[in-house]
């Protein structure tokens, strides 16, 4: 999916809580530098002398990162308990951790100040109104924090509607053309081979039902194949040794999610603009790598004469239509190219993903 850019994305652990992830690298940095950019304004509306007082920014900002921190940490160990109580309680504990995170630390910078001027008790010296400001405006800060973390996940929620919208109206451009060949070969082959024609029907069926699924769905590389053999199974029954298809995917591990139907056109192409023109048929070479978290596919086929003379020709749809897919979920880091070398046509596919994560996803 397009990923969000500033905090994790929202609804890791409960679909409809609002609190990221802060123990993200991403989550502390954007905390850090939020907190210092405060800090900075705060310092700069204090009056000042005739040159900027950096002693003061400096003191500032290691007494306001520490509360920010320590009161981040604190979130993070309890988001897992937090995202399962109603939202009243989720909130007040915030406001309490980063109030009782103030106020600690405002009591013992006090301690640190009054420390060298004798053993007399500290809070003798504790400013009340001081002390008050202080949790005042930690509440005004946790405000903005909170606020800013519920309008991200609200946009979130947003995106990920028209990211859906656009993804059924992408999906709803894929057609099996194959549908009313498929359909005579099975009447053809209820007389001659009944065994083979309920295996033809079980298989159309099948990729059919993939065909028609939630377009949000995100199944393993399996599940992708398998659909892709159903489909090849169907074809063969027409082209019967005219088509070749190699599975070359060893090592590759199958639980990576991958966008439904993404490698099924390309075969459907590879079918289409390579085998079918031809009369003697050939071979179709599926290689699938996973390389630095990025899968990458690799389908070479034959290309008929008609497409190497006329190299505008051809169905392109199908391509555009999954790199428009894979860029709506994955972003820019998803890339789809085709060549054609040697008399032969090449596709290759890549974006990043990780063994299990997301996979499923939509169900």
């Amino acid at each position: 999916m397009a990923h969000n850019t500033d905090l994790e994305q929202p609804g890791t652990l409960k679909d409809d809580f609002f609190l990221p992830d802060l123990c993200t690298t991403k989550a502390v940095f954007l905390l850090v530098l939020l907190a210092e950019l405060i800090v900075f304004v705060w310092v700069l509306a204090l009056p000042q002398e005739a040159t900027f007082d950096w002693n003061r920014l400096a003191l500032a900002s290691f007494f306001v990162q520490w509360i920010v921190l320590v009161s981040a940490a604190l979130l993070c160990w309890l988001r897992s308990w937090l995202a399962k109580k109603p939202l009243w309680l989720t909130l007040a504990c915030c406001y309490g951790i980063v109030v009782f995170v103030t106020v600690t630390f405002a009591l013992a910078a006090e301690w640190a100040l009054y420390l060298p001027r004798g053993f007399q008790p500290f809070w003798q010296g504790i400013d009340i109104t001081k002390l008050g400001k202080y949790v005042l405006l930690a509440v005004i800060l946790a405000s903005l924090f909170l606020r800013y973390f519920y309008v991200h996940q609200q946009l979130y929620y947003q995106q990920q509607a028209e990211l859906q919208a656009r993804l059924q109206a992408l999906q709803s451009r894929i057609h099996p053309h194959f549908l009313f060949n498929s359909l005579n070969s099975i009447a053809s082959l209820i007389v001659i081979n009944p065994d083979k024609a309920e295996q033809a029907v079980e298989d159309l069926a099948g990729l059919l039902r993939a065909t028609l699924d939630d377009v949000t769905l995100e199944v393993t590389l399996q599940r992708e194949v398998e659909v892709c053999q159903q489909y090849i199974r169907i074809e063969q029954h027409r082209f019967g040794e005219r088509l070749t298809v190699n599975w070359h995917m060893k090592g590759v591990p199958m639980d990576l999610p991958i966008p439904l139907l993404t490698i099924q056109p390309i075969l459907e192409n590879a079918v289409l603009h390579g085998i079918q023109p031809i009369p003697d048929g050939g071979v179709i070479e599926v290689t699938l790598e996973y390389l630095n978290d990025l899968l990458i596919l690799r389908v070479v086929n034959p290309l008929a004469m008609y497409y190497q003379q006329q190299p505008g020709k051809g169905n392109r749809l199908a391509l555009a239509n999954i790199q428009a897919r894979l860029q709506a979920l994955y972003g820019y880091q998803a890339q789809l190219s085709a060549s054609k070398s040697d008399n032969m046509f090449v596709t290759e596919l890549k974006y990043p993903c990780q063994p299990g994560v997301e996979a499923g996803r939509g169900e």
